[in-house]
């Protein structure tokens, strides 16, 4: 392992590439920009999948990633939703992180864990260890206020949030329909519900919350989310955190002659993330929809 008195991090990452793509680079940022080196320390209920293992195996020399054992979920329903099957398996690998940390801090100076928004059971582990916990929250500002208001908004409002006639006013952002937030909020009595609200408040606990958005985009909920609040730790705004590989050739992308062929400013980039699905008829109302608006 590198110098031990390099400033080094660990990062607990949710199963999965959703959330390991944009750290994964964000951990790059931190060697090449800021000279730390990384430990990629990863949960599992499956073995590693083939696209994990080629992204973390092609990284550099000064981050570097384990495994841990995969955590037992047998007597999870088999209709659990994911956000609860996430947690549980972060929850559920305390015990292996523990032994991971004190392996890492008797080699390298850690001054820190960083974890998604489903790993801030890890934060108590990090204590013990006298280790800064932070939070990478990989999605938008405007997700990100939200998290950060929804103990409260739990707290006002007694219906489902789908029922709601009144419409909900995230801190700086657009007002919206109750129907119209995170899907795992529209079951309230449903366990994944039960974990946001469990996460939304221990993200207080961090000492400091790196979102994968930046000013240009979502001024209003950055500009909030920075405003000094006792009850809130410091946000950060990092991004855009993308894939940047100049090694790799996209010649010949039907896509991208025809995104050529386009004029100036004309095309409007939409992304769903890694588990966004949208039907034919959907997309061609988002489509309508944006036309209708010019």
């Amino acid at each position: 392992m590198a110098e031990s008195q390099t400033p080094h991090i660990a990062i607990l990452t949710s199963p999965g590439m959703g959330h390991l793509i944009p750290l994964v680079e964000f951990a790059k940022r931190l060697v090449h920009q800021h000279c730390f080196t990384v430990s990629f320390v990863i949960p599992t209920y499956y073995s590693p999948s083939k696209p994990q293992k080629s992204t973390l195996d092609s990284l550099p020399t000064s981050i570097y990633h384990s495994f841990l054992p995969p955590a037992d979920l047998s007597d999870l329903p088999e209709d659990s939703k994911i956000e609860t099957t996430i947690s549980l398996t972060v929850s559920r690998s305390l015990s292996f992180l523990r032994d991971a940390l004190k392996s890492l801090v008797a080699k390298t100076k850690l001054v820190a864990l960083v974890v998604d928004l489903f790993g801030t059971d890890a934060f108590d582990v990090a204590r013990e260890f006298d280790v800064s916990p932070y939070i990478f929250f990989p999605s938008t500002a405007m997700t990100l206020s939200l998290f950060l208001y929804l103990p409260k908004l739990d707290q006002m409002v007694s219906c489902e949030y789908r029922d709601m006639l009144e419409l909900v006013r995230i801190p700086g952002c657009i007002t919206i329909h109750g129907k119209e937030l995170l899907d795992p909020t529209q079951e309230r009595r449903n366990d994944a519900y039960k974990w946001l609200i469990h996460h939304s408040k221990r993200h207080r606990l961090a000492e400091g919350i790196m979102v994968n958005s930046f000013v240009e985009l979502e001024a209003g909920a950055i500009n909030v989310l920075q405003e000094k609040e006792p009850s809130n730790p410091p946000v950060q705004s990092v991004g855009p955190l993308v894939i940047i590989d100049p090694t790799r050739k996209f010649d010949g992308w039907d896509c991208l002659k025809w995104l050529d062929d386009q004029p100036h400013a004309s095309v409007l980039y939409v992304s769903f993330g890694s588990g966004g699905t949208l039907s034919y008829n959907q997309i061609n109302e988002l489509a309508g929809s944006r036309v209708g608006n010019e």
